[in-house]
């Protein structure tokens, strides 16, 4: 970034990007466009275009009613991400953001298959970020599939599974590190001091390597399809993640069943080439927590 990208601020960063973002995506931009999405006035709108014809010459043309990316157009402002915008549709049409906060014209016709939601209570939220702040601990009504009883955690993150949203904790009763899911979190209690280092929860704190292939039983057209889907590089797919949370994405795409017959090569589709190491980073996280946990009491 030069000099006066750092002098330049906030507001107009902003105002330069969504040209860009509009000429990017929508292959056009007028005045008008900066007006109603800003609330700013004409002139001001018109000397945001000077300035930024100024700042990136040669990556606007003139229209008869506005303005489009020249041919060597190359944006200085916006970096272009095709699945940060498909995030935005589908939060959009899923209500968590309002269709004002897309920057289309008109939106595209777009379908987004319904979500089971899963229930979360801000107050609830509020009360585990707070105590992950004050490094308390807080007594809890937890409903696991077993029933429901209370239990006496110390939270420290928080993690999305892919489905659900977990609080990584200290469970002061099972004196171990533990995911309590947030939409089963209904009563909470008072904060109350505890002792506890979020640093032994060596599953939390370990990061691992998953490699995903193709399934080897495609067919070698099959596995082309596949390599292309996910963006493999020699027919790989290295994925790095904590050892807390590989446990639910390797449940979530069926890679523990792919030696099994349960499902097809065509319905898995891609298979977890070191199974067996994962698997055995995990346990060592875990017996590496337990360790230090007995080696504290």
């Amino acid at each position: 970034m030069s000099e006066n990208d750092d002098r330049r601020t906030w507001t107009q960063q902003r105002r330069f990007e969504f040209l860009e973002w509009k000429m990017f995506w929508e292959n056009r931009v007028i005045r008008s466009d900066l007006e109603s999405t800003f609330g700013i006035s004409t002139p001001q709108a018109s000397v945001d275009l000077r300035n930024y014809r100024e700042t990136a010459p040669g990556n606007l043309e003139p229209t008869a009613r506005g303005y489009k990316p020249s041919p060597k157009f190359k944006p200085r402002f916006l970096i272009p991400s095709a699945d940060r915008l498909l995030l935005q549709l589908r939060a959009a049409l899923s209500g968590v953001i309002p269709k004002s906060d897309l920057w289309f014209r008109e939106v595209p016709p777009v379908e987004v298959a319904p979500d089971i939601a899963r229930s979360v209570s801000p107050e609830c939220l509020r009360q585990l970020l707070m105590a992950m702040r004050e490094r308390v601990a807080l007594e809890i009504r937890y409903h696991a599939l077993t029933g429901a009883r209370r239990r006496a955690i110390a939270p420290h993150a928080l993690a999305f599974d892919g489905h659900r949203w977990h609080v990584r904790a200290w469970c002061c009763d099972k004196e171990d590190f533990r995911d309590f899911v947030l939409s089963r979190i209904d009563e909470i209690g008072d904060m109350k001091p505890i002792q506890f280092d979020p640093e032994h929860d060596i599953e939390w704190a370990t990061k691992i390597m998953l490699r995903l292939r193709p399934h080897r039983g495609l067919s070698p057209e099959q596995i082309k399809v596949i390599e292309l889907d996910y963006g493999m590089v020699d027919g790989r797919l290295d994925l790095e993640m904590r050892a807390s949370l590989a446990f639910y994405f390797i449940r979530r795409i069926n890679l523990d069943v792919a030696e099994s017959k349960q499902l097809s090569p065509e319905r898995l589709q891609i298979e977890l080439e070191n199974f067996e190491t994962v698997m055995a980073q995990i346990q060592e996280a875990k017996e590496r927590t337990r360790e230090l946990v007995r080696k504290e009491r």
